[in-house]
């Protein structure tokens, strides 16, 4: 293995390692190497799984390593690492752990000194920052965002006043709702560019300003992978919803109508009237 193993004297190492996104060809010779010459391959889903192995003729035994079993499993392979056994990681697609399971194992193989070698390769939200024409100096990888409720309104409000780029995963389902709500938070000029099926025969693009994706978009119904990056924003004062949820409450404000209330405050603060309108409804509701 390329990776210098062990000498089986001693405990055995888990490889940590990417596998392609979508095309086979971004297999990495390491990572075939990798995985024909370990003791065992921890797949999250050996199905998906077994036709890579199969395209790259790999016939090293395959367990199943998964979200429904990892805290189980993770004892299971430290005791055969402990027993000199060399491990490979893989996820169905791109690299462990970002957004995918093998968390829970790392860290408790680094709690008892085993080696954790990673096989770099894919991963789809650096794929998407790279070709997408947004800084990438600083950034946040978001995994997915919060479906509904408060977590999410929270994590739009810090998307909206970051001085950095922002990347997520979505599901085809709700990006079009996803887009609208970061629309309302953000403002339509923001930039950004929703990227899906990278590396696939149907690999698309989509970049601009939030309103002109939107518009691209319609109402198409998006199919495939999505990952969505926002960038920084830029030379505006980042408003909290504590500082427009305070200006909804002054005097010479809280007395109008709801609908003339979000307009005069999202006119002082300059942000979208939409925003404060959400915030205004969701306060009543409370």
């Amino acid at each position: 293995m390329s990776s210098q193993p062990n000498d089986k004297q001693g405990p055995g190492q888990l490889f940590v390692v990417a596998t392609p996104i979508g095309n086979l060809a971004d297999m990495t010779y390491r990572a075939i190497d990798t995985l024909k010459s370990a003791d065992i391959i921890a797949a999250e889903d050996t199905r998906t799984s077994h036709r890579l192995c199969r395209h790259y003729d790999i016939k090293t035994p395959m367990i199943a390593c998964h979200e429904h079993n990892e805290s189980a499993m993770a004892q299971k392979l430290l005791l055969l690492l402990e027993a000199g056994k060399n491990i490979a990681l893989i996820s169905d697609a791109g690299t462990p752990l970002i957004s995918d399971p093998g968390f829970t194992l790392v860290r408790k193989l680094r709690r008892h000194d085993i080696r954790i070698t990673p096989v770099p390769g894919p991963c789809s939200p650096i794929a998407a920052l790279s070709a997408c024409g947004l800084p990438t100096d600083r950034f946040v990888f978001s995994g997915f965002l919060p479906r509904s409720g408060k977590t999410r309104r929270q994590r739009l409000n810090e998307i909206a006043g970051a001085d950095m780029t922002h990347v997520f995963l979505e599901s085809p389902k709700r990006l079009l709702n996803t887009l609208d709500d970061l629309i309302d938070q953000c403002g339509p000029e923001r930039q950004a560019c929703v990227a899906r099926e990278i590396t696939k025969l149907y690999e698309t693009f989509i970049c601009g300003s939030l309103d002109e994706i939107r518009s691209k978009l319609g109402a198409t119904t998006v199919r495939g992978e999505i990952i969505v990056v926002i960038g920084p924003c830029e030379g505006k004062k980042i408003i909290s919803d504590e500082e427009i949820v305070l200006m909804l409450e002054q005097e010479n404000i809280k007395e109008l109508p709801p609908s003339a209330r979000a307009r005069q405050v999202a006119n002082i603060l300059n942000i979208p009237r939409s925003r404060v309108y959400t915030l205004l409804m969701n306060a009543r509701k409370s």
